[in-house]
């Protein structure tokens, strides 16, 4: 199969769907494991397909790592980051805020 602007361009959508920049066999991956488990805690298989983890390890990085610039911008205008500022993002998510209490 030739390598057609069509091909390239349909390779390159499938990587930007993914939420990764890098090739997958070169992330490092951070929470495979736990994230397994916690998936079979919510109904999942016991060792769920290794795509799907690695899908939900992406949609969890980029949240935690979203969240936390966000506070870090909160932060700067007093010069330090505390935990208030997480809870503050938090705030209107009232599970979420409770768990984090």
């Amino acid at each position: 199969m030739s390598n057609t602007p069509a091909t390239a361009a349909a390779s390159s959508s499938k990587s930007k769907a993914a939420g990764t920049s890098q090739p997958q066999e070169k992330r490092k991956t951070l929470f495979q494991k736990e994230l397994q488990h916690m998936m079979y805690g919510f109904g999942d298989e016991q060792n769920p397909l290794p795509e799907t983890v690695a899908l939900v390890e992406d949609i969890v990085v980029e949240y935690v790592t979203d969240l936390t610039h966000k506070a870090q911008e909160i932060g700067s205008k007093r010069g330090r980051l505390l935990v208030d500022d997480f809870l503050y993002l938090i705030r209107k998510d009232l599970p979420k805020l409770n768990r984090c209490r």
